[in-house]
């Protein structure tokens, strides 16, 4: 069992790590991208990496402090859904309306893995499995989409 202190430094030395392995990869459109603070150019749209003591998650999360501004950003999204299957992959779940883990509203966009530890060093790589392609298929998406949701 890992002290709060001894968690946190073991997540960042995971996040050092898959920094790392991420950064020779380009972005679909050719330019280096810090995949670990991926920036969307939109505001209060993120693409986020979580990685709780169980199990790990990836997704657009939707932070608009205004509910209708936020549900029709997600409806811009849902308009893309099809897109959005076809180049990250049907088994991701679409939430409107949700809270994030400190009870902030959000809408988001995610799909997680199980059976994997973040705190388990033999588990790095599935995490970093589970990710990357996750990571590259949502630059992809956002390279294509990002126009029609600024629109």
């Amino acid at each position: 069992m890992y002290s709060k202190q001894q968690a946190s430094q073991v997540r960042q030395d995971f996040y050092t790590s898959f920094g790392l392995y991420m950064a020779p990869v380009v972005s679909a459109d050719g330019s280096p991208q810090n995949w670990l603070n991926y920036k969307t150019g939109i505001r209060a749209v993120f693409i986020r990496m979580d990685t709780p003591n169980r199990g790990a998650s990836i997704g657009l999360v939707l932070t608009h402090a205004d509910r209708a501004e936020r549900l029709a950003m997600f409806q811009k999204f849902e308009a893309l859904r099809t897109v959005f299957s076809e180049l990250v992959g049907a088994d991701w779940a679409w939430e409107a309306d949700t809270t994030n883990a400190i009870g902030q509203p959000i809408s988001r966009i995610y799909t997680t893995l199980t059976g994997v530890s973040v705190l388990n060093k033999a588990d790095w790589p599935a995490l970093i499995s589970f990710f990357k392609p996750a990571l590259v298929a949502l630059d992809e998406f956002w390279q294509l989409a990002k126009d029609q949701l600024e629109a």
